[in-house]
């Protein structure tokens, strides 16, 4: 566990400074594209049950979360066009750098989700909880094609309860068991490839 946050912190601080002026040209992009925050924050369920506010660039118009949680594709009229492009690469996701740093959240883990699904999870699904949430893990590789997933379902709530979340549940509870910083790289390494493969 100590090793583990000694990894995060490290390559947290090495990743922001890095990233710090692309962090930047993304910010200013976002402000012309469309009205609001370069941020977004978002109340997720992160170790034992605690909720955290998860941060990620703003990919979609102001209030948009208002309605449904789930985005779908391309055919999700709340993203802006600048958001398509940073969502498609997973830029929107980079802030929670952040996240790792403060320590409420590390580089591999379970990707955390939000109270309204977590409230659905059985006995086995809420071990994910036992474990900080990440920003990437074999999940997030497995369903990098999410949202075009629920674009083309005709349900794409009943979709993601009944079928993604328990798929992905159980490839947490299989990092749970496999976790190391061996494990780690791995993941950290696909999760790059499969970006670039896009």
């Amino acid at each position: 566990m100590f090793m583990k946050r000694l990894f995060d912190i490290f390559f947290s601080i090495i990743g922001l400074v890095i990233l710090l002026p692309f962090f930047i040209i993304i910010a200013l992009i976002i402000v012309i594209n469309s009205r609001g925050p370069v941020f977004y924050r978002q109340v997720r369920v992160g170790l034992n049950g605690r909720d955290f506010k998860l941060f990620k660039f703003r990919s979609m118009r102001v209030d948009s979360d208002k309605g449904s949680l789930l985005t779908i594709g391309g055919r999700d009229n709340r993203i802006t066009s600048v958001g398509y492009f940073i969502r498609k690469y997973k830029i929107d996701e980079l802030p929670q750098l952040i996240n790792v740093l403060l320590g409420n959240m590390s580089l591999v883990g379970p990707r955390p989700e939000v109270r309204k699904y977590v409230n659905l999870y059985s006995p086995e699904q809420l071990k994910v909880l036992s474990v900080k949430p990440g920003i990437t893990d074999y999940a997030s590789i497995q369903y990098s094609n999410e949202n075009e997933l629920l674009g083309n379902a005709s349900d794409p709530e009943h979709t993601y309860i009944s079928e993604i979340m328990p798929a992905k549940l159980a490839l947490n509870l299989v990092y749970i068991e496999q976790k190391s910083v061996l494990t780690d790289f791995i993941i950290i390494f696909n999760t790059i490839g499969k970006i670039i493969s896009h």
